[in-house]
């Protein structure tokens, strides 16, 4: 069997890698899914904890990340080139019912972000692209095209939490109406930047940019959505005992992967938005997740590693509680 190469081996060093892995490997002759492959920093470590029946289905939507696992020669290991909210049938195909166990590692990678013919961040002008999968779908540029102020408003608003949404959206439909839309991420960024006014910067604070980017990636890519699929297939497939880790960068991820483990480990709770439960404890569900634990990255992993510092990873294991549709 050949030995993993480590993860920081390829150029990209995996967040919480050997912490991930120690929570989510519980069986090492089980079967596991890395659903965010990337550079296979979280692979690699799980092939080594692996034994010789041990099996991981990793998954990707960028063609890139599918290239770079062809480094990888082991038996026990498959990619397949897809998005984490396909897992269900990914794992019809390849006649897998029950798994050990999910992991999740939320957002843009490294390798797309230093990719400046990705579209991904205004350090380097190229392309407006921001699609995680080059082989389909609406560019950022299409979209800045033909989006209206209101859409544009609502994107930028909730996904980037920017309280400038308004004026940045007026002046990206102006650019357009001007027969000047935005077409490389040098564009977006000047156009946000002179849409805030300079005395709401902070002196030292990000790029005025990185809120709206975030946003645009967000929408193109639809990844909040793609997030709660995902959730629900992974859990539904985890056998009773199995676990589901989960990496986020941002609070919005965050914030649903926290609400999501919390409506199934504590039932009795209402969640937000719900109504009251019924009050008799024989009305109420059971659990069918618990709560492991909540991990943030520690000072030196973050030292060498600065995109650590925003790392949030959860973890819950599957109760035998039965779930609708799950295979036990």
């Amino acid at each position: 069997m050949p030995a993993a190469t480590p993860p920081g081996a390829h150029g990209h060093r995996s967040v919480l890698a050997t912490q991930a892995v120690d929570l989510l490997v519980t069986d090492p002759d089980g079967t596991y899914v890395d659903a965010t492959f990337g550079r296979g920093g979280h692979s690699r470590l799980i092939l080594q904890r692996l034994g010789p029946a041990g099996r991981l289905l990793a998954l990707d939507r960028d063609p890139a990340a599918v290239a770079a696992a062809a480094a990888i020669r082991d038996g026990r290991f498959h990619i397949e080139h897809t998005s984490f909210s396909c897992l269900e049938a990914t794992l019809e195909t390849h006649g897998i019912g029950g798994v050990h166990g999910v992991l999740l590692d939320i957002g843009v990678s490294s390798p797309q972000i230093d990719d400046g013919t990705r579209g991904f961040s205004w350090r380097s002008d190229g392309p407006l692209d921001m699609r995680m999968d080059t082989t389909r779908g609406e560019t950022a540029a299409q979209w800045l095209a033909r989006a209206s102020i209101d859409e544009l408003t609502r994107v930028i608003r909730d996904y980037g939490e920017e309280r400038f949404a308004a004026p940045i959206a007026k002046a990206l439909v102006a650019r357009r109406e001007a027969r000047r839309p935005v077409a490389t991420t040098g564009d977006l960024a000047a156009l946000v930047a002179g849409a805030i006014p300079r005395k709401s910067r902070a002196d030292g604070a990000q790029h005025p940019a990185t809120r709206t980017f975030q946003a645009v990636r967000i929408h193109i890519n639809q990844e909040l959505e793609e997030l709660a699929l995902a959730l629900d297939q992974a859990t539904r497939r985890l056998q009773p005992g199995g676990r589901l880790v989960v990496i986020s960068f941002h609070s919005l991820e965050d914030r649903i992967v926290k609400r999501f483990i919390d409506a199934h480990a504590h039932p009795d709770r209402p969640q937000p938005g719900e109504r009251g439960l019924p009050l008799r404890a024989c009305d109420l569900p059971a659990p069918r997740l618990k709560a492991l634990a909540r991990v943030r990255a520690g000072t030196e992993e973050v030292l060498g590693n600065p995109r650590a510092r925003s790392a949030v990873m959860r973890v819950a294991e599957r109760t035998p509680v039965p779930w609708p549709g799950a295979t036990q």
